[in-house]
């Protein structure tokens, strides 16, 4: 079972579990109904999952932060060579499900998607210029750049997810987070790994050229 249907299938019982719990707590103690600190309630009055304004704001970056990723992945589809475009696909796999299952976040929390944010904003974001550079590569040119930006792009999204387990409560965002953690650092370790190797080839044939 993946992590996303893993998420979906907590998210139900947990809610039943904390409705339930706030009714009896109400009816031993005379109805408190205060939420806990740095935690926001529903519209209905009934305390939501425990969030805060870092796991809002962690969700609201990384959704267009991954977007940019599918994007850079779906252009290896016809530039590629087979090792970067199986990297390509397995980024788009996986980061994929994670938008969907953090709009969902936000829908739960009352809060809006930041589609179309300035890149400047989010540390790993290629800019217009550099992913028009990558549109208009190909063969190895393209599996080298893509790997440079996506190392970049991958190291963006780990300090990210860092600054969700250091500031977030929520704990489906943070087992997300560090579920980035874990899967984009083994990426950033493959391709840099295919990047040195490559650099080792050219260094013994004595060339400077792809």
């Amino acid at each position: 079972m993946t992590f996303q249907q893993r998420a979906l299938n907590r998210r139900v019982p947990a809610m039943i579990a904390t409705a339930l719990a706030t009714a009896l707590f109400a009816a031993a103690c005379g109805g408190d109904d205060s939420a806990p600190e740095n935690a926001d309630t529903s519209q209905s009055g009934e305390r939501a999952a425990e969030y805060n304004q870092a796991d809002v704001h962690f969700a609201q970056m990384m959704i267009p932060h991954h977007e940019q990723a599918v994007e850079m992945a779906d252009l290896a589809d016809d530039r590629a060579g087979d090792e970067v475009r199986e990297l390509a696909e397995e980024v788009r796999a996986a980061q994929g499900p994670e938008i969907e299952l953090m709009e969902g976040f936000l829908d739960d929390w009352g809060a809006e998607a930041e589609h179309g944010m300035d890149p400047s904003d989010m540390d790993g974001m290629l800019s217009e210029d550099q992913m028009s550079e990558l549109e208009g590569s190909e063969g190895d040119a393209f599996d080298t750049l893509f790997m440079e930006y996506m190392v970049l792009h991958h190291e963006g999204a780990v300090m990210m997810a860092e600054t969700e387990l250091d500031e977030g409560v929520n704990e489906e965002a943070r087992a997300l987070a560090q579920e980035i953690i874990d899967a984009q650092e083994r990426e950033i370790e493959l391709m840099n790994d295919l990047l040195g190797t490559d650099g080792d080839v050219q260094e013994e044939d004595g060339g400077d050229d792809r």
